[in-house]
């Protein structure tokens, strides 16, 4: 109790608006997971709004979310291509890298194993996306001009009020792979999306990005999309490591 003081005592009315409305558990863990005040409240307003249990709790620090939707180098172009609230909207609820620390892919692995062992584990990609993501389809089907095209993962968030069109790349980022998503979220909003909604968003998922690439390469696309890593967990690139990390446990 007198460390739950010191913590808070110069918060004033921030105490009751936040950690004074989550579980004392919770309160708890926050103290002895995290030193930072400002992190501390920011998990603590994040458990109100999404209900998180203690051990989702304890996994959103291990893997920092607050680092990663907080963060300032974020690849995106949705100042530009967003309406002012839409833009800070995507912004915070889109990440800067995304952490698939439950799957197993061997150093062969292609793609499609990528979106396959995604799909397997939904639930868990589910959460590490984050809050409002509703599942539509693999491999949406995209007709046009008599040619098949398909869109790797297909999502609607409830918030955003707008698809999400994620492609995956299990390489480094290339410029060439914002032309592709494009022409993806340009199809969709023609021919999928509902009129009432805000535009499609593309998530360009690759294995590392060269921040000052990723900016050059979105100045010149008209639609809203975000480039982020993913890894296995923090400092350590997928997949290499997935199936040796998996085994251990």
């Amino acid at each position: 109790m007198r460390q739950f003081y010191l913590a808070y005592r110069d918060e004033g009315p921030i105490v009751q608006q936040a950690v004074g409305q989550i579980p004392w558990g919770h309160n708890v863990l926050l103290l002895s997971k995290e030193d930072d005040g400002k992190k501390r409240l920011w998990y603590a307003e994040k458990i109100i709004e999404h209900g998180w249990s203690r051990a989702v709790l304890t996994h959103q620090i291990e893997i920092d979310l607050y680092g990663r939707q907080t963060s300032e180098n974020k690849s995106h172009n949705f100042a530009r291509t967003l309406l002012p609230l839409q833009s800070d909207l995507a912004a915070s609820l889109l990440k800067d890298e995304y952490v698939f620390d439950f799957l197993s892919l061997g150093e062969s692995a292609k793609e499609h194993d990528l979106e396959a062992a995604l799909l397997e584990k939904i639930r868990n990609f589910l959460l590490e996306l984050g809050q409002g993501f509703a599942f539509i389809g693999s491999q949406y089907h995209l007709k046009v001009g008599g040619q098949d095209f398909y869109v790797d993962l297909l999502f609607y968030h409830h918030r955003l009020r707008c698809l999400v069109a994620i492609d995956l790349k299990m390489e480094d980022f290339s410029p060439s792979f914002v032309g592709q998503l494009g022409f993806y979220l340009a199809v969709l909003d023609d021919k999928v999306r509902h009129p009432q909604d805000a535009p499609t968003i593309g998530l360009l998922l690759c294995k590392n990005r060269n921040r000052v690439v990723v900016e050059y390469a979105l100045q010149g696309s008209q639609q809203p999309m975000t480039v982020a890593d993913y890894c296995h967990s923090n400092g350590l690139p997928a997949p290499e490591q997935w199936e040796q990390l998996l085994a251990e446990e």
